[in-house]
């Protein structure tokens, strides 16, 4: 067995994170609206910020429930400017409401999953990258789903943020080869029926 992936750190927030969840397909629209979002908010900060922020992120987004939040106006966002406990930025809460209107017509079009998963036949990317160092930041199928998802008037989601998405919610199985999730992410790659 090798160690964790580098990226993971002693913090046990983040330990609990990549051994639980990163990497783990997920096949929940309304999940992969949240992750998407929280990618979203982490532009330009530290993944851990986001992790130690997620539950007021989940308390002040209603659940990440796209139907509440397509609804939202001015005094929403004036109450999440005013959270302290999650990241205060106009343009990423506004991009949030938007994106939840996005969701909502991908999903009764075709479902926001299905959507998603579309871009990698269903099933997870098995990568097996030897180093981090190997691991890229963004792909042509991340800068495709990207300009896609910009096209139907999404924000904050550029290929590498997009990526970022991909790894989190096991549309690619980024583990290093060495690492103990690689084996356990790549054996939950078969989509369930």
């Amino acid at each position: 067995m090798g160690e964790r992936c580098g990226w993971v750190g002693q913090d046990q927030i983040y330990i609990d994170y990549h051994d639980q969840e990163w990497g783990v397909p997920e096949y929940d629209g309304r999940a992969l609206y949240e992750k998407l979002m929280l990618d979203g908010f982490q532009a330009g900060l530290s993944w851990i910020t986001i992790l130690k922020k997620r539950e007021n992120f989940r308390a002040a987004f209603e659940g990440f429930e796209p139907a509440r939040i397509a609804e939202w106006g001015e005094g929403e966002v004036a109450r999440c400017l005013a959270d302290p406990g999650i990241v205060r930025h106009r343009g990423k809460i506004e991009a949030a409401i938007g994106n939840a209107r996005g969701w909502l017509e991908i999903e009764a079009r075709e479902g926001f999953a299905e959507y998603l998963w579309s871009y990698v036949d269903g099933a997870p990317v098995q990568n097996r990258w030897g180093s981090l160092k190997e691991v890229p930041a963004k792909t042509p199928v991340s800068e495709a789903i990207s300009k896609d998802l910009k096209k139907q008037g999404f924000r904050f989601v550029g290929p590498t943020i997009v990526y970022a998405f991909m790894q989190a919610v096991g549309m690619v199985n980024d583990h290093v080869a060495t690492c103990p999730r690689h084996a356990a992410c790549a054996a939950l790659g078969q989509r369930p029926s």
